[in-house]
């Protein structure tokens, strides 16, 4: 196993525990970071987005209240832009999808048991 990840999660969020049992269970070491109490920065959602190699539409959590009521999609479909994205996820830690692990070199949004497995296993 690898050095310790960073957990970025939301306790009332299904998937977050499920995704944290799964750690546990497969003796994954962590710190745990609350989404909401502790949401991420403009620098750490930027530099996260780059080494995680995906879109930075796939950062949003589009199932989210959060994320309709602001009519995120709209935004986005019209134009906006990475540096506009970053800038209101930051605001706001539901926005955000969660769960995130943040290791060294490697970030996973979202979780995939397959792609866990293969990341930090």
């Amino acid at each position: 196993m690898a050095k310790e990840v960073l957990f970025v999660g939301y306790p009332r969020c299904s998937t977050s525990n499920k995704a944290q049992k799964w750690m546990d269970g497969h003796g994954v070491a962590y710190t745990f970071r609350h989404i909401v109490d502790d949401p991420p920065t403009v620098a750490e959602l930027s530099a996260w987005i780059a080494a995680s190699g995906l879109p930075f539409r796939r950062f949003f959590n589009t199932s989210g209240r959060l994320y309709r009521a602001l009519d995120v999609k709209t935004k986005l479909d019209q134009g906006m832009g990475q540096d506009g994205a970053v800038e209101l996820l930051a605001t706001d830690g539901l926005l955000v999808k969660h769960p995130i692990v943040v290791g060294d070199g490697f970030v996973l949004v979202g979780f995939r048991e397959d792609e866990w497995a293969a990341t930090l296993l």
